[in-house]
Order: structure tokens, then sequence, then C-alpha cells
């Protein structure tokens, strides 16, 4: 392979560099500004430029280039060496997967492709219904960082034979990253498979949750909760809602509750109400009526409540990795496709985990978003609720501070 492995750089037709690779044909990498390391910056090292350039034909020694290519590299933030990018180019032009896998029976218990780039275990179980893939460095991940855990799923790249992709991830504060813990491709949705699922992420990580996790925050996720109301809303109650600016606020007020203190939240759906009934507002009523069977009768609160950890109010987290992976697949994988993305995906995440622990990658200021506004202004109410209780205020008194919270929180949502 080395001896037949041509490495060009040359410019494009529209003058941005390429790299070349040339084996019997052209294989050619698009550059984005500075992925090529600035020692190379534009010295000409070698164009053997048999790619429809005949006017750029250099010279020069091709050893000269891969020594500043690996001396660039490792000097600079990209976080591979020589080596593993040659070792990549080299299995891309080479790798055949294996022959597609079409029931789940047809799984194997062992494979090649069932070890990390680093040759660790990446397949940490297997039966009937579900097979989990967590490497070492994912299971230590999801060991020491699991007060916050983002579990979602995508059933777009989940392969045919099977029902879903449920993938985990953590939240690292120090780094302020996010990183993926395990994949897991589940045959149903049969809660023994989910079940099975975190019984076995506990024992891989020698943890434990509630019944697994003990201290772990478990949410619902905000945009799913104004999502269902909006939906909800649309059915029983649009008209009004959309006619009548006293119906929308209170529509607004009810949205808005998971972010104040839910001692008094029972309090403003029953003050909500009141009015609603004494104002005839039948239509929205039926809305209430759903509200207080589904969020306060058969959901506990503190699932959806975020007045005392609102820095993460979203599942973006999860959401945001699996639209990249959808995006990567036109059409549903096969199973080695998936399992071999998904490889690449945990050694990229292990690389960044690596560089920011050690303090080569600066971590970027993440910047003020609606969280942060939000628990600006929530912060704001506590202090003012807590002079109130010092100053031996009515409770009416701050039942009506936290209903003017939700109309300055229609400002910010």
């Amino acid at each position: 392979m080395e001896e037949n492995l041509i490495i060009d750089i040359s410019e494009s037709n529209k003058g941005k560099e390429q790299i070349i690779i040339n084996k019997n044909i052209n294989l050619i990498f698009h550059i984005k500004e500075k992925i090529i390391p600035k020692c190379i910056n534009k010295e000409i090292l070698k164009y053997n430029s048999s790619h429809n350039h005949p006017e750029n034909e250099y010279d020069v020694s091709l050893s000269i280039m891969k020594h500043k290519i690996k001396d660039g590299i490792e000097k600079s933030s990209i976080p591979f060496e020589y080596n593993s990018i040659k070792s990549q180019i080299s299995r891309n032009l080479n790798k055949k997967l294996p022959s597609n896998v079409t029931t789940f029976a047809e799984i194997p218990s062992e494979s090649e492709y069932y070890k990390t780039k680093r040759g660790e275990n990446f397949m940490i179980f297997k039966n009937s219904n579900l097979i989990i893939f967590q490497s070492p460095f994912q299971a230590k991940l999801f060991r020491e960082y699991n007060d916050d855990i983002f579990v979602d799923g995508t059933f777009f790249i989940a392969p045919k034979f099977s029902y879903q992709v449920f993938i985990t991830r953590t939240y690292a504060k120090e780094l302020d990253s996010f990183y993926t813990t395990s994949f897991a491709i589940l045959k149903n949705k049969e809660q023994e498979t989910y079940k099975m699922l975190f019984e076995k992420l506990k024992k891989n990580a020698n943890t434990s949750a509630k019944t697994i996790f003990p201290n772990t925050n478990i949410k619902y996720c905000i945009w799913h909760y104004k999502k269902s109301l909006e939906i909800k809303k649309n059915k029983l109650c649009y008209n009004e809602v959309k006619n009548n600016n006293n119906i929308f606020i209170y529509y607004k007020a009810i949205s808005n509750l998971p972010f104040i203190n839910p001692e008094y939240i029972f309090d403003i759906y029953v003050i909500i109400k009141i009015k609603s009934i004494k104002n005839n507002y039948c239509q929205f009523l039926k809305f209430l009526e759903y509200f207080y069977k589904t969020y306060l009768i058969d959901y506990d609160m503190k699932i959806w409540n975020y007045y005392n950890n609102i820095e993460h109010i979203t599942n973006n987290a999860s959401e945001s990795l699996n639209n990249y992976l959808n995006n990567l697949f036109p059409t549903k994988p096969s199973f080695y496709e998936l399992i071999d993305k998904l490889n690449e995906l945990e050694h990229l995440s292990y690389y960044d985990y690596q560089r920011k622990i050690r303090g080569i990658w600066k971590i970027k200021k993440r910047a003020i978003n609606k969280a942060n506004e939000i628990s600006v202004l929530i912060e704001r109410f506590k202090s003012i609720e807590a002079k109130l209780i010092d100053a031996k205020c009515d409770r009416n008194n701050i039942i009506n501070l936290w209903f003017d919270c939700l109309t300055n929180l229609n400002n910010i949502i």
C-alpha cells in the first residue's frame, strides 16, 4: 500500500487547496481553511498533477511533504497524527464491509467491528432484542458525569430489521462539552428492553440509576412539554386563544410553569381556572382539564419543573447528534455501515476529550442563550420571594409574584 500511495497537494479550478490521493485512480480531498498546517503554507512540495492541471506541474521531494505534514499536525490542534490520517485513507480505499445482516438473529456475537480504533472492546452486550456499544472511555464518562443523562432515540438510521438506535449522552461541565456515552440498537420498544439496556450500562460502568443513578436528574424536555401543550391547545381551544388576549396570557402562563417555584404552581392553576369559569372560557377549560390530569396528576411535577436546574432545559444535546447521524445516511444503513460510523464517532469523541482535558484545545466560552436569560430572571424573583417571606407577607403576595414572573417570561420565550 505504502509503495503505491502518492499524495499530492494542488489547487482546484476555484483556487482552493486540495489533497489528491492517487492509486491508479485520483481520490480527491478538498481542504477546508487552515486544515493544512501553517508550516506547509504556500511551499510547493509536490504536484504530480495528472489531475487536469497540466499548467501546474512541479517536482519536490514527496518525503519532505510527508515529514512537514506530520510535524505540522503534531504541533497543531488537529487531533490526529499523520500515521492516523494515512491509515484512515488506506482503510477508506480498501474498506470492504461484511455481508449485510438482515435479521436481529443474524447479528454475530463476535466481530472485528466490535473493537474501537484503539483495539478496545466496543460491544458490551447482545441478546435477541438488543445490542449495546460502549467503549471503556464512554463507560468512564457514563460513570463520572451522571448528574445529567441525556437520552434519545432515532428511527431513521436504525437498520431495517431493527426498531430504533438509542443514544445516551452526558455533559462534562468543566469542559463545557457533551459526549456520547453509549449506542444501542433495539429490536422493539418493550419496557423490558429499555430496562435491560440501562441495567447493562449500569453494570458496565460499575455504578448505580434511580434504580440506576440515584443522584441523576431525569427531566422532561421543555420543548416537548411546550409542543404537547400546543398540539392540545390547537385541538381544543385554538380560536379562543387566538382571539382573546386574556386567554392567550393564561395559556402562555401554563406553558411557562416549568420555570417557577413548584410550591405555587397549583395555586396559579386554580386562579387561572376560576377566572376562566367566571368568564365562560368553555374551550379553554377543556385545555385546563387536560393539563391538570396530565401534568398535575399523572406526571410527577419534579420531572417537568426546572426551577432549581435551568442549565439544560431541552434534549438538544441528543437531538442534535441524532440529526447529524440522520444526515450521514440518505437511506437506512446496513448493520456494519452503522457500526463502522459509530466507531469513528467514538474515536473522534475520545480525541476531543483528551485534547480538552490536557488543555491543548481551548474551551470556548458559551454564548448567552435563552436558558441564561431565564435563569437570571428566576434568580431575581427568588430573591424577591425571600424578602417577602422575611417580611412575613401573605402567601397570596408570593403567588402573585410568581404569576408576574410568568408574564415576564413571555418576553423571553
